[in-house]
């Protein structure tokens, strides 16, 4: 039972990531319908941001959680205006080919600098130990991990679908032109948007650094997987992201623990699933 348990919060700590990157990404499909396969990569920057604030400057898990997010977000700013901004009357797919080069490029970069190896990040002294539930071991840092991504998420969620700065952002999707007539400034919203949805990566990034090796494959070991969470959860559907990064997650802690040899594959099954029988995806609505 002790394994079990010990898979399942394995698995829970992993799709409370997932449900992270993958709300980012459906915030940013929605508004801007661009598949941003920078995701994974700045994701990996918010880790080596808060690896190199430690190690460099001193600068602690604490602060690099409120820093390195306004860094990295305002990063994806510049990305966004610099060049996502001269692609949204083309083709999508020119998109999806920009944000997939930038990602080989950073990936790159890092490997060159740092080597192909992860670095470890020290756990905050606050976080060490954790409490005997009796039937696990259940470690502090793994809690917080869990319990500050349900937090996260929950508010992004209550932001989008219950505040009139949620309104504006989903009316914007179905008519910019509309939006714009009531004086929103939609450009800037679109901006910020995509801002706030890096941000998003590079705060999963920062609380992810003290579990996994900080390395310049992070972000592409992982971001296959997060886009499977969104195709299966509905493209844009910020439920979705939520519901189906917690409970894939569960599923593959599940399936390591009753059949180890399917637990690389049991979310791509999944997938594949659900767009034979539901293509928009569980919580997604058909266009």
């Amino acid at each position: 039972m002790q394994a079990l348990f010990g898979q399942l919060l394995i698995g829970l700590i992993n799709g409370a990531f997932y449900a992270m990157l993958s709300l980012g990404l459906a915030v940013i499909f929605g508004l801007l319908n661009i598949i941003n396969f920078t995701h994974g990569a700045q994701y990996m920057l918010g880790a080596f941001a808060s690896y190199l604030l430690l190690e460099k400057l001193g600068i602690g898990y604490g602060w690099s959680l409120l820093i390195v997010p306004i860094v990295i977000g305002a990063l994806g700013v510049i990305i966004e205006r610099t060049m996502l901004a001269r692609l949204y009357k083309l083709d999508h797919l020119y998109g999806l080919l920009l944000t997939f080069g930038l990602a080989l490029i950073l990936q790159g970069v890092f490997t060159n600098i740092f080597g192909s190896s992860g670095q470890p990040y020290r756990l905050p002294d606050v976080f060490s130990g954790g409490y005997n539930l009796g039937f696990m071991y259940l470690p502090k840092y793994r809690a917080w991990v869990v319990l500050m991504s349900l937090v996260i998420c929950f508010g992004v969620w209550y932001v989008i679908e219950r505040t009139k700065l949620g309104s504006y952002l989903r009316a914007a999707t179905e008519n910019a032109a509309l939006v714009q007539a009531f004086g929103v400034d939609v450009p800037r919203m679109v901006t910020l948007t995509y801002g706030f949805g890096v941000a998003l990566a590079a705060l999963a990034g920062v609380m992810a650094a003290p579990i996994y090796q900080v390395a310049p494959q992070m972000g592409a070991n992982i971001i296959i997987v997060v886009f499977a969470v969104v195709v299966i959860g509905g493209m844009g559907s910020i439920a979705g992201a939520i519901l189906t990064g917690f409970a894939l997650g569960v599923i593959e802690g599940l399936t390591k623990y009753f059949y180890p040899e399917a637990s690389s594959t049991v979310i791509f099954v999944v997938m594949v699933i659900v767009l034979i029988f539901r293509p928009a995806g569980l919580f997604g609505r058909e266009r």
